[in-house]
């Protein structure tokens, strides 16, 4: 038996995430047909993370075992073949077989796209937030920094979560303005469910006015849902990229 890690990225908006689930059209769905058409095997992929309905990734990564003989890099380009065009393997390379991402620390980069506009853009519509109000981004960065480092987000997660603990780390957070639009970068060891999104819900708020920077630590200490801001779109959110370290 082999083990084969790939990188799959993929517009997810006519997704409902990448878990699959029944009577439900999913990533993870669609790359096991591609691999029983492929391969003739019942398979089931593992992925480092299960990314929400509506998100997209450039760089999810997962592993499967199957007894094929097809060379491991070619997995990528076969599988291909059996899969919609808004879902693609980048690579495919063979790992050792007790290989499993809870025995490996990542670190995890999440890209949130805003863009600023009277009227939304019909070709950025699926990849980003289209927000016809003004924003100060200023103020979103001063409250993002309090975000930096070891903390409890519980306030930053949404209640139907089944983790152990709430307790997280942001090893990196930066608010870019690119023309039109801002990109929020957010990179850490591990994500809680809709972490980025309600971290981006928030942000916007302040953005607007609505809160303070300084209103962040205080949502922290909360450790209350309601103290957050909204859920911001799934549409806007990326998982660019899975480093191992």
């Amino acid at each position: 038996m082999r083990r084969i890690l790939i990188k799959a990225a993929y517009d997810g908006t006519d997704y409902h995430g990448w878990q699959e689930a029944e009577n439900a059209e999913t990533v993870a769905g669609n790359i096991n047909r591609a691999l029983k058409s492929l391969t003739g095997e019942d398979i089931e992929v593992m992925g480092a993370s299960r990314t929400d309905a509506g998100v997209h990734a450039r760089g999810n990564l997962a592993v499967f075992d199957t007894l094929s003989t097809i060379p491991d890099d070619r997995f990528s380009f076969a599988l291909n073949t059996f899969l919609p065009s808004d879902i693609r393997i980048i690579s495919s390379k063979e790992v050792p077989p007790d290989f499993h991402f809870r025995n490996i620390k990542t670190e995890k980069t999440y890209l949130y796209r805003i863009v600023r506009t009277e009227i939304p853009d019909p070709l950025r519509i699926r990849f980003a937030w289209d927000i016809s109000f003004d924003l100060d981004p200023e103020k979103m960065r001063i409250g993002a920094s309090y975000l930096l480092g070891e903390h409890d987000f519980k306030s930053f997660c949404s209640v139907h979560t089944d983790a152990k603990t709430t307790v997280r780390e942001i090893s990196h957070i930066s608010l870019e303005e690119k023309e039109d639009e801002i990109h929020l970068t957010v990179k850490g060891y591990g994500f809680l469910y809709n972490m980025v999104r309600i971290i981006t819900g928030t942000l916007v708020e302040i953005g607007r006015g609505k809160r303070e920077p300084e209103d962040i630590p205080l949502i922290l200490e909360a450790l209350d849902r309601r103290k957050a801001g909204p859920t911001a779109p799934p549409n806007g959110l990326t998982l660019m990229n899975i480093r191992f370290l």
